[in-house]
């Protein structure tokens, strides 16, 4: 290996997370900030964190609702309604 091309190695790293928690690691930066870590992460936790930034949690919930409500009425019977609305919005532009 030549000499004086690798980085400078910090066998005792500390790394801190958003959340608090504070552990060390082997790496070639003295100090890490990290957003989530083991501690705080929906895998590790078993607790489910939702961030809602642009409603997207509340847009996917009522996609999912209408379509739970239109397997209960026939394919064939949506599908139909579908189609009348979308000539509709053509016919209003």
């Amino acid at each position: 290996m030549k000499k004086s091309i690798h980085p400078k190695y910090f066998p005792e790293a500390k790394v801190i997370c958003a959340c608090g928690h504070t552990f060390t690691i082997g790496s070639t930066m003295e100090e890490i900030h990290v957003e989530i870590c083991s501690a705080c992460h929906p895998f590790y936790t078993g607790k489910q964190k939702l961030l809602d930034t642009a409603r997207r949690v509340d847009k996917f919930q009522k996609r999912v609702d209408a379509k739970v409500e239109t397997k209960g009425k026939t394919a064939k019977k949506a599908k139909q309604k579908d189609l009348q609305k979308t000539k509709k919005a053509k016919a209003e532009k």
